[in-house]
């Protein structure tokens, strides 16, 4: 696969990117700057490149599996995007406590989705995982699983699961700006296990895989799963998804993905807008979009990921009731490696446990 969103104008830029990625981790290697060691374990989960690479169904998918095994887990997160600084908590595990403007929209979305368990945002987890520590010592976590975290090693981590979108270039990928990553590829070595996601066609998937296991790495291939339609208010659904006219408008990392489960529900994508990831939405900027779907005769659709960042805006309840507004539920699916990743995630733990 080619990168064919490099920007040969920005290289120079993009070698300095490269030194200064590479000073900061020669740091860390050489013991010049170290890991803080959190008093509980740690699970981390993170990308070599910039967004879209499903990271977050597969955070909801280990807070899940962690869940389903008896562990209490916490996420933490830096919250990208939101309008705070410093440690929030966004759920206590009892109830949110705040929406996706304040704690960003990823963040608030597995908050929501997860209402037992205690979300934190912390640009320095650090900061983040001593408050855990400190403010539930009665209610301790078993675990915590820290959200984007790859590159920020401050905090030490029990598993390091690095995210690889298969869907983009990787052979030759460049740095950004000039591409999507955010450091060399050889920087993989230092995790722990690779998942290879939103894998479409597998022969490509194979080809990464291979690299990623002479690298040194376990590999786990999965796919993002449409979980179906889901109404903003109820009673808008339609009838069935195939050959349902859509209108998909998102402000995500990598929009591909979502065309790709949409009319891999047999839905009939006739329109499209996007926006920058984690672009804030206004009701001006919005409503456009929704006219000229009216317009159309077509079903508006985004993501799970923008239902969440319109959700605590003044103006969404009331544009909700005027538009059938519907956004698609998404889930991952392993192809290959799911044993493979619970067998790790619990060894993690234990091995925690008998330091």
């Amino acid at each position: 696969m080619s990168d064919s969103r490099r920007y040969p104008i920005l290289k120079p830029a993009a070698w300095l990117y490269r030194f200064v990625v590479q000073v900061r981790n020669a740091c860390f290697d050489k013991n010049l700057s170290s890991s803080w060691q959190a008093p509980l374990p740690v699970i981390s989960i993170g990308n070599i490149t910039a967004g879209g690479t499903g990271k977050t169904p597969l955070a909801q998918w280990i807070i899940n599996y962690y869940i389903s095994i008896g562990e209490r887990p916490a996420l933490l997160s830096r919250g990208y995007g939101r309008s705070t600084k410093g440690v929030l908590l966004v759920s206590d595990g009892y109830g949110l406590l705040c929406g996706s403007r304040e704690a960003g929209d990823e963040t608030a979305m597995l908050a929501a989705k997860n209402p037992g368990i205690i979300v934190v945002a912390a640009e320095k987890r650090r900061e983040g995982a001593a408050f855990i520590a400190e403010h539930f010592s009665d209610r301790m976590p078993s675990v915590i699983v820290l959200d984007d975290a790859f590159q920020h090693r401050q905090i030490a981590r029990n598993l390091d699961i690095v995210v690889v979108n298969a869907a983009e270039a990787y052979f030759d990928a460049a740095m950004l700006p000039e591409g999507r990553l955010r450091e060399p590829l050889k920087n993989l070595r230092r995790a722990d296990i690779a998942v290879l996601t939103k894998i479409t066609d597998k022969n490509a998937a194979d080809s990464i895989a291979e690299d990623l296991k002479l690298r040194g790495l376990p590999v786990v291939q999965a796919r993002t799963e449409a979980g179906g339609l889901i109404p903003f208010r109820a009673g808008t659904l339609p009838e069935t998804l195939s050959g349902c006219r859509i209108f998909a408008f998102a402000g995500i990392g990598a929009p591909a993905r979502f065309i790709g489960n949409l009319e891999e529900m047999g839905a009939r994508v006739e329109a499209r807008r996007f926006f920058r990831d984690h672009e804030p939405y206004s009701k001006e900027k919005l409503v456009p979009v929704l006219e000229e779907a009216r317009r159309m005769g077509l079903v508006p659709v985004t993501t799970e990921k923008d239902y969440y960042r319109m959700l605590d805006e003044p103006w969404f309840a009331e544009l909700s009731t005027r538009y059938p507004l519907h956004f698609l539920e998404i889930s991952v699916a392993f192809i290959e490696g799911q044993r493979l990743l619970e067998q790790m995630l619990k060894t993690a733990l234990r091995s925690s446990k008998q330091q």
